[in-house]
């Protein structure tokens, strides 16, 4: 009986194991026919209706992402397109290649009706990618340009049914996260400026972009190391913390002030920063403006995770007193326009009701002159890091002829070491002087010419002041004689 019934189950599995291999056969042949013969709206229409009947005996779930969420773009769509690019397997057989014209990285996604298999916290994830021809055609408008498809694209997401909520509130805010972050790796970083005949149509067109190629690096910047040390960590902890921004109420912003002598690399260290963080730069000109709503609808147009620039900004415009009335808006906007952007105007963005119409921005003003500037502008929540780019030091110096010359060390060192200390040059004037010959021993002796020159000029000008001071002594003495 024992025999008897073990034999049963054995020819019953038999023929289980047979007919489901006959189906899977019958299934893959129709597939088959379907794609070679049928036309493709048929076709689609067939393996969906087939997915449709086995999805019912399943313990599986799927989920449908949708391109669209109406006429606007499904975020969850595009950063599912992002992050599955990077997933391509060995099975895959056909995946999809493109390049913008001014880009330098290949975007890569997944071609219709192909299938990618990912694993999170131990769960497997069945994503299909389904791309459906229509009849009619689907109009929708973004950022007032027209597009048109007659083609409907989402995926198709399959998981255990147990596994909905881990789906819901792990699996796609990871997938988000990690897509914006690969979105930012290989972005093609830009910097903005104005265009002066769109200035008073299109927001998006006002700025127009070109390509930042600028290689400067925290690295090869000529900086104090502990200078530099203190400014990434500042910029990492501002990325860091947009939650805590949240919490206290404030603005997702951040405030630098770089202010020294000409040439000290105040540019150099915007594109360090820029290329550090992978942000966009904005290059606001001041006087380009003729008021502050000009300016509001400029500033509002700036995308998020961006460095916006104001450079020389004691004198790139006068900007009359915060306690002036303001003209109306027809008076300071109307033609010819008049230079009526205000400081109050300006602080009104940067740290009053304004400042909130974006996030992760960094806000940078450039001076050599950091005395001239209105105590207003420099308080904290406005120039929040006040970053001094002072003359070379010896270890800037190092630093250059690192990058320039390829040395670290030489024999003619320690004379322009002592000389750099007490001559006052700058970065970008040791940097002029390395790249003047590709002999080593010719250009470091022609610095230590160039910086004797450059104390004897300082020296001079030294004794000049303390004779003009010791002159107006023995006048003030001499007057204070001729009254008694």
């Amino acid at each position: 009986m024992a025999t008897s019934s073990s034999e049963t189950n054995l020819s019953t599995a038999k023929t289980f194991l047979t007919t489901a291999a006959s189906v899977a056969a019958t299934v893959m042949l129709a597939r088959s026919i379907a794609q070679d013969y049928l036309p493709y709206e048929i076709h689609d229409y067939f393996l969906f209706n087939i997915r449709k009947f086995f999805n019912r005996f399943s313990s599986q779930l799927t989920m449908v992402i949708d391109e669209f969420d109406g006429f606007v773009h499904n975020q969850v769509y595009e950063a599912a397109q992002t992050y599955l690019g990077s997933r391509t397997s060995p099975s895959i057989q056909r995946f999809k290649v493109s390049k913008p014209e001014k880009e330098k990285n290949f975007i890569v996604t997944m071609d219709g009706n192909e299938e990618i298999f990912d694993v999170f916290q131990g769960v497997k994830f069945k994503w299909i990618f389904v791309c459906r021809q229509v009849d009619s055609t689907r109009h929708f408008q973004r950022f007032d340009r027209q597009y048109s498809t007659s083609e409907v694209r989402y995926f198709e997401v399959s998981f255990p049914k147990k596994q909905k909520e881990m789906a819901l509130q792990s699996y796609l805010p990871y997938i988000i996260k990690q897509a914006k972050s690969m979105e930012q790796e290989r972005k093609t970083l830009k910097i903005f400026t104005l265009d002066q005949e769109h200035m008073y149509g299109n927001l998006t067109d006002a700025w127009k972009p070109v390509n930042l190629d600028h290689p400067a690096t925290f690295e090869t910047l000529a900086m104090d190391p502990e200078q530099k040390d203190t400014i990434i960590k500042d910029l990492e902890s501002f990325v860091k913390r947009k939650e805590y921004y949240r919490k206290v109420g404030k603005a997702w912003k951040r405030g630098y002030l770089l202010y020294g002598p000409p040439g000290t690399g105040k540019s150099s260290l915007i594109a360090a920063m820029a290329n550090y963080l992978k942000f966009d730069i904005y290059d606001l000109e001041l006087t380009e403006l003729s008021c502050n709503s000009q300016l509001r609808r400029l500033l509002i147009a700036t995308a998020n995770r961006s460095i916006l620039v104001v450079e020389d900004i004691d004198c790139t415009i006068e900007f009359q007193d915060r306690s002036a009335a303001e003209a109306s808006s027809a008076e300071c906007c109307g033609y010819p326009p008049r230079k009526q952007v205000t400081l109050s105007g300006l602080l009104n963005f940067i740290d009053g009701l304004w400042s909130s119409c974006g996030d992760e921005r960094i806000i940078i003003f450039t001076t050599n002159h950091k005395e001239k500037l209105d105590p207003a502008l420099l308080r904290p929540g406005r120039m929040d890091v006040h970053v001094l780019m002072s003359y070379c030091t010896p270890s800037g110096f190092r630093l250059l002829a690192a990058n320039y010359l390829g040395i670290k060390d030489h024999k003619l060192f320690g004379e322009i070491v002592e000389l750099i200390s007490t001559a006052q040059v700058t970065p970008a004037e040791v940097a002029e002087q390395l790249m003047r010959s590709d002999e080593v021993e010719t250009v470091l002796n022609d610095l230590i010419q160039f910086l004797r020159a450059k104390l004897k000029e300082h020296e001079e000008e030294k004794a000049k002041q303390i004779n003009g001071e010791l002159n107006v002594s023995k006048d003030d003495e001499n007057r204070k004689k001729d009254v008694k």
